[in-house]
Order: structure tokens, then C-alpha cells, then sequence
């Protein structure tokens, strides 16, 4: 490792951490469908928050004319509106503080002359991942303030999706920066083709958990969580019978309840038997130290994650386990890129 880029990829970890809060806190925000009650967007005006009791008044005025409180929540008092606004709140000033901590070292790495061309591309590229992400959450949010209370299940799906490419590409490189260089990797006894082999069934499970995701968005956008609160059946069907009700067929995926739900069930379960798998053949190849303890960490973070959402679907999605499920998908992915980095390195 470089000890002169030790500084930038510990920076990028932080922004990684300030990400995963950020998705939690968005998590919640749609779980206590908070994510509409500020119906304006101003990224600089709307950092200080509400103080006096005009303030609060001023702010229920205009969530008034929103659709939602108009056909969900009309006669909310000023008490109940605070609740819902603190969740989007801290989301958008999360998105802020992640805005600053990102660009501020940026630019003073760059005067000092510490980030090489190549890296500076790659940092670039994702200060205006960061930029179009605020847009799309943004974009979300107006999909609520017609007509329907509830927001777009496409452009939730593509926030949530952008939020994890955004965290997957400070994590990759970070990582990149901290891992030795690849002819400098012990390679005693190692079969390239096995390597090979393993890089490649190891950057497919990387995609097969980020479609994972992308279809939870789904079940988050349409609350196809609050169907079928049975395990491992689907009220007692494995193949439930209104998959296809939908015309024309291909909407079913995207806003049919149980198709949306059993998709998200079926990629879970190809997980559940192709993670142990690469597990196996990883732990019989001869690894280093580093990269077995990722392929171990990314086995139990499966497990957990599965476990997680079985306990929020039975329980029918109570906050608590569904922040959670969504932290555990994070955290499933930030595992399943650390092995494909390591295996990426060794080869």
C-alpha cells in the first residue's frame, strides 16, 4: 500500500459510512412515509431547520396543499407533522453533509497534489454521481405531489439504485488504494484458471445482490412486504396463482404485489445456494488470509440478511427490521465487493 494514499482511502471509507447511514435514514423515511412532507426543494435554504412556531405553522401550510395530506393525513396536527418532517429532514441534510465531506477534502487533495490524473477521474465521476443522486431524490419526491400520495416505485427503485452505485464506487476505490499491488500478492501454489474461475462467479454475485436490491426497492415501492407475511410459502402457494394478472405481462414485475414480492424471493433463494457454493470453492482454493476472511464474512452476511428479511416479512414490515434488512443489504454488498476486489488483486 501507498502510505502517501492511506489518507484519501480512509476519507472515501468515511464518505462510505456517511452513504450507509444515508441509505438507512432513507430506509426509514419511506417506512414512516416521511419522505413528502417537505414539499420544496432548496439544497441551501433548506439546511436550517425550523425554530419558532411560525416556522412549523408555515411549513404545515404548504405540506397542506400536498395530495397526501389531502387524501392520508388531512387534519394532522403541528405535533404529528414534526415527526414525519425530522425523517426527511435529516435524509436531505445527510445528503448535504455528504456533499461537503466528499468535496472539501476533494479540492484540498487535489491543491496538494496528492491524487494522481487517473484517480482524479474516478473522484470526479463520482462527485457528479453524488450531484445526480440529489436530482433524483428530488425527481422521486415530485412523483408524490400530483396527484398520487405515493411516490414513483421507478424513480424510488432508481434512487436507491444510484445511492448503492455511489457507494459501491467509493468503496472499490478505496479499496483499490489500500490493497497491495497485484504482482506483489503471494500466489503459492494458486491455479490460474481457479483464480479466474473465482473472479468471475465472485463479480456475478456482486450483480446478482445489486439486482437483489434493485428489486427491493420494488417491494418498498409498491409495500409488497405487507403481502403474503408467510414463509417459506406464499399462503401456501410456491408459485402463487396471480404472478400474471397484470396486461399487458412484463407490468407485473415492476406493479403486480406478488410478483413483485416473489421475484425478491426467488433471487434470495438463488443466493441462498450459490453464495455456500462459491464459499466452498473459495475455501478449497488456496487464498490468502484476507481474501478467505472476506469470502467467511460474505457467507454470514448472507445468512444474516436473509434471516433479516424472513423476520421483517413475518412480522408484516415493522420498522425496526426493515431499517435493519436494509442496512444488512449494504452491508451483504459492501462484503460481496470486498471478495471480488481481493480476488481482482490476486490475479
Amino acid at each position: 500500500m501507498n502510505t502517501e494514499k492511506k489518507p484519501i482511502a480512509i476519507w472515501l471509507l468515511i464518505c462510505c459510512a456517511l452513504v450507509f447511514a444515508m441509505i438507512v435514514v432513507g430506509g426509514v423515511t419511506r417506512l414512516t412515509d416521511s419522505g413528502l412532507s417537505i414539499v420544496e426543494w432548496q439544497p441551501l435554504v433548506g439546511t436550517m431547520p425550523p425554530i419558532t412556531e411560525q416556522d412549523w405553522d408555515e411549513l404545515l401550510e404548504k405540506y397542506r396543499t400536498s395530495p397526501q395530506y389531502q387524501q392520508i393525513n388531512k387534519g394532522m396536527s403541528v405535533d404529528e407533522f414534526k415527526t414525519i418532517f425530522w425523517w426527511e429532514y435529516f435524509h436531505r441534510l445527510l445528503g448535504r453533509l455528504i456533499g461537503v465531506v466528499f468535496f472539501v477534502p476533494f479540492v484540498y487533495f487535489l491543491v496538494k497534489k496528492k491524487i494522481d490524473r487517473p484517480l482524479g477521474y474516478k473522484l470526479a465521476g463520482i462527485f457528479v454521481l453524488g450531484g445526480l443522486q440529489g436530482f433524483m431524490g428530488w425527481y422521486m419526491v415530485m412523483s408524490g405531489l400530483v396527484d398520487n400520495p405515493n411516490v414513483s416505485q421507478y424513480r424510488l427503485t432508481a434512487h436507491l439504485g444510484l445511492a448503492f452505485i455511489i457507494f459501491a464506487a467509493l468503496f472499490w476505490v478505496a479499496l483499490g488504494l489500500l490493497s497491495p499491488p497485484a504482482h506483489s500478492v503471494e500466489t503459492t501454489g494458486q491455479n490460474t484458471d481457479t483464480l479466474n474461475g473465482l473472479r468471475r462467479y465472485a463479480y456475478g454475485l456482486s450483480w446478482l445482490v445489486f439486482i437483489m436490491i434493485l428489486s427491493g426497492g420494488f417491494v418498498a415501492g409498491i409495500r409488497a412486504g405487507l403481502a403474503y407475511n408467510t414463509f417459506p410459502l406464499m399462503n401456501g402457494h410456491f408459485i402463487p396463482p396471480d404472478l400474471f394478472i397484470l396486461e399487458p405481462w412484463y407490468r407485473n414485475f415492476f406493479e403486480n404485489m406478488t410478483t413483485v414480492q416473489f421475484d425478491h424471493r426467488m433471487i434470495a433463494w438463488i443466493l441462498a445456494f450459490t453464495v455456500p457454493l462459491f464459499w466452498f470453492k473459495a475455501i478449497r482454493a488456496n487464498l490468502s488470509g484476507t481474501t478467505h476472511l472476506a469470502c467467511h464474512l460474505f457467507l454470514l452476511m448472507l445468512i444474516v440478511q436473509i434471516s433479516l428479511g424472513i423476520a421483517t416479512l413475518l412480522k408484516v414490515v415493522p420498522i425496526h427490521l426493515a431499517a435493519a434488512h436494509q442496512g444488512g443489504a449494504v452491508l451483504l454488498f459492501t462484503a460481496s465487493l470486498w471478495v471480488s476486489q481481493r480476488l481482482s488483486r490476486r490475479i
